[in-house]
């Protein structure tokens, strides 16, 4: 058993070691760097591993799957700009999705108020975790770190088992969505969501006129159109004859604003 002195000796001697010159380049901001920015070098990460990345999958700030291991759960990443309580509840609560989660922070530079990386590691540990940090450079791309793997450790305070169901939902909206069209981290502004994808693909097909719904599923290839027409859940499209339908002004304007996006959907092109 480690002793109180023990551990304060060990946590002063971690603050006090001297940094790698790479870690002197670093690049230090006043305040905190946005969760937003982890994730490009995050999503590089997992793709060089073999991965396809979403982001904003149900709620999870990254979901990564390997297209050719069906068998495999899903890897799950939680972002933070740094390490806090809400990012480890928000790690244990995705673990009953999958049993592969991390939570990902930037790596800043040890001061006498922050918690030294061992016991941040120690902690994700015991509780089944996975960490990840992040570095950031002036003049380099960014260093990502693996610290620790998830449930790797045989004294883990609680196992949570992934519950089927919520697993299973969170595969089938990873596989419904054609690409990566949002920012993982990236909060107050619309998800592109397998089902908005699909209400865009509808909304491309009318951009030229008034249409029947059968030709719309035909041309989009979206099975579900004729309901994604008469729920209207958005507000983009009007019946203008029995089962012909039209884009409203919010249609239209939706597509103006999710140009980008539909220019990325394979089989259409940009308004």
């Amino acid at each position: 058993m480690v002793s109180l002195h023990g551990l304060q000796g060990e946590m002063m001697r971690e603050q006090n070691t001297s940094a790698p010159m790479e870690e002197q380049e670093t690049e230090r901001k006043k305040s905190n760097r946005k969760e937003s920015e982890l994730y490009a070098p995050l999503k590089a990460y997992f793709e060089a591993q073999g991965y396809e990345v979403r982001s904003e999958v149900r709620h999870c700030d990254i979901v990564a799957l390997r297209p050719d291991a069906a068998d495999e759960e899903p890897v799950i990443v939680e972002l933070k700009s740094s390490f806090n309580l809400t990012l480890v509840l928000q790690g244990l609560e995705r673990l009953k999705l999958s049993s592969q989660v991390y939570v990902a922070v930037e790596k800043k530079k040890v001061t006498g108020k922050s918690h030294p990386v061992s016991a941040l590691r120690q902690l994700c540990r015991k509780l089944g975790l996975g960490l990840i940090m992040v570095t950031f450079y002036k003049r380099k791309p960014p260093f990502v770190e693996l610290m620790c793997e998830p449930g790797n450790d045989d004294g883990i305070y609680m196992a949570t088992k992934p519950i089927k169901t919520r697993a299973a939902k969170l595969v089938r909206e990873f596989s419904a969505r054609s690409g990566d069209y949002n920012v993982g981290g990236i909060t107050k502004q619309p998800l592109v969501t397998a089902y908005r994808e699909k209400a865009l693909r509808v909304g491309a097909a009318l951009r030229d006129g008034a249409m029947k719904a059968s030709i719309v599923r035909d041309r989009t290839g979206v099975g579900e159109a004729a309901a994604i027409l008469q729920r209207n859940y958005y507000g983009w499209f009007v019946r203008v004859n029995h089962g012909v339908y039209a884009l409203t002004p919010d249609g239209q304007e939706a597509l103006t604003r999710y140009a980008h996006i539909i220019a990325r959907l394979p089989g259409l092109s940009p308004c």
